[in-house]
């Protein structure tokens, strides 16, 4: 093979190698009407890709046209800029995993945070939800529990030292969590007196007065999935501690701006402990008396809801049709104290899903309101109307014109396979009619397989790249 050869296919190769790094950097840009926020991608499009292509770079890396951008999101008092992944799951290694394995759990790390990372740059956003399946199992113990957590806030979602030192910390002086101490100390708490699900106006978690940011790094929601903690029938007082240890409360809610026009709050909502038969019923009591506590609140304001199982529909509506499974004799293995128990679920059941939107979407005729689901990784949009004379809510295809309406957003997964997806949820108020207009778009970046092969030529034409640079010499 002669060198005039091996120039000629590395020149080719280093052709190659720009393209696919620019393509996995810039992708947003290929399509900016679905992976700007909505006020931003209202500017006029080109119908030449290339020509829309470059003029979004321009606009993303050297102008500042949106004022959002600028800010530090010290208020919101017109505008909501949340980016939402659903599943990432990520996976994990065992003594007897093979090599190839590890490497791919590796790269789906980092793949994963790319995603994150290149959209984090390009739009700033004001919050982060993660939808719930941060992991891709909840049969692991607390050591692998800790490695998962370890990876998911350096390597997915990269937070800032100083959010990261207390959960390393703590990882680092226990071995397992001490459930039984938490379990004692929530069991000897009458749930009447419970008050610590609310906060307001948080912007970092991290400081002492939660209005204050220590940095421009968004703030982050986790919410709570079957592969984190369980089905109600597999959720133990381990799954829960662990969970609540190193991702804080499973049930919260987050008020913005009270008291004036443009009020907002944001609830995080267990969705798996709202029904059963569960394994340790204690935990449906405690998800209830928050949906309770949150009522009684009668805030003023839209909601924007976040969970991880969707609300019941008909079957046809979503990929996910209503099913759920439940312990039996065949299917528990060794663990016959769960037979009988939830095993499964698609969706809420109808009745829990009645209550629940009642108890949460009681002002929707005033307010407007959006819920943000994971679970179904094909992802899907579905309208919830109200039947303002037995407050019975349908779910349509089609949003009701006269009557009070909520719109369900189950985001497509991010996982690789699906197309790693970003949910942009835009949410600007509208001070003419005074109320807040929801907006939600899907970015989808390229399955694994790009971002790996990107990786693996890179590596090949550094190596070629160099070969060729000695022989010249």
């Amino acid at each position: 093979m002669s060198l005039s050869f091996i120039r000629k296919f590395t020149y080719l190769l280093l052709f190659v190698t720009l393209s696919l790094n620019i393509y996995i950097f810039t992708y947003p840009s290929l399509n900016p009407k679905q992976c700007s926020w909505h006020s931003k991608a209202s500017y006029k499009s080109d119908t030449n890709i290339i020509s829309t292509y470059l003029n979004d770079l321009y606009n993303v890396f050297f102008t500042t046209e949106d004022p959002i951008a600028a800010e530090d999101f010290t208020t919101h008092e017109d505008s909501i800029r949340m980016l939402a992944f659903g599943d990432p799951q990520i996976k994990g290694n065992w003594p007897s995993t093979p090599m190839l394995k590890r490497l791919d759990t590796y790269g789906n790390d980092h793949y994963l945070g790319h995603i994150y990372r290149v959209m984090q740059n390009r739009l700033n956003p004001s919050h982060v939800a993660v939808l719930g399946d941060l992991f891709s199992s909840q049969w692991i113990g607390d050591s692998e529990f800790f490695n998962r957590t370890r990876r998911y806030i350096s390597r997915l979602y990269n937070l800032p030292e100083e959010q990261q030192a207390p959960l390393l910390n703590y990882m680092k002086e226990n071995e397992r969590v001490d459930w039984a101490s938490h379990a004692h100390e929530l069991k000897s708490k009458d749930l009447k007196d419970w008050d610590d699900w609310g906060f307001e106006e948080v912007y970092d978690w991290t400081t002492e007065n939660f209005a204050k940011r220590l940095s421009k790094v968004p703030l982050l929601l986790n919410v709570s999935g079957n592969h984190d903690i369980g089905y109600s029938g597999d959720a133990t007082w381990q799954h829960m501690t662990r969970y609540h240890k190193l991702f804080g409360k499973d049930n919260f809610w987050i008020e913005y701006n009270k008291g004036t026009p443009s009020a907002f709050r944001i609830v995080v909502l267990n969705t798996l402990l709202l029904e059963g038969p569960a394994l340790q019923p204690e935990f449906l009591d405690y998800t209830w008396e928050f949906l309770y506590k949150l009522f009684e609140q009668r805030f003023d304001g839209s909601t924007i809801l976040l969970t991880h199982v969707p609300f019941y529909k008909e079957e046809g509506l979503c990929v996910d049709g209503p099913f759920h499974d439940y312990y039996n004799e065949k299917n528990v293995r060794s663990e016959h104290y769960k037979v009988g128990k939830l095993r499964a679920q698609n969706h809420l059941n109808e009745e829990v899903s009645m209550r629940v939107l009642n108890l949460i979407f009681d002002k929707a005729d005033k307010y407007p309101g959006v819920i943000l689901t994971g679970h179904d990784h094909e992802g899907c949009e579905t309208w919830y109307n109200l039947n303002e004379t037995d407050f019975s809510w349908t779910a349509s295809k089609t949003k009701s014109r006269d009557a009070p309406s909520v719109k369900e957003i189950t985001v497509r997964a991010m996982m690789g396979e699906y197309g790693g997806n970003t949910g942009l949820l835009t949410g600007d108020f509208n001070k003419s009619r005074g109320q807040w207009d929801f907006t939600f778009t899907l970015c989808p970046f390229a399955i694994q397989h790009v971002w790996w092969v990107t990786k693996i030529v890179s590596i090949i034409t550094v190596f070629l790249t160099s070969a060729v640079v000695v022989f010249d010499l």
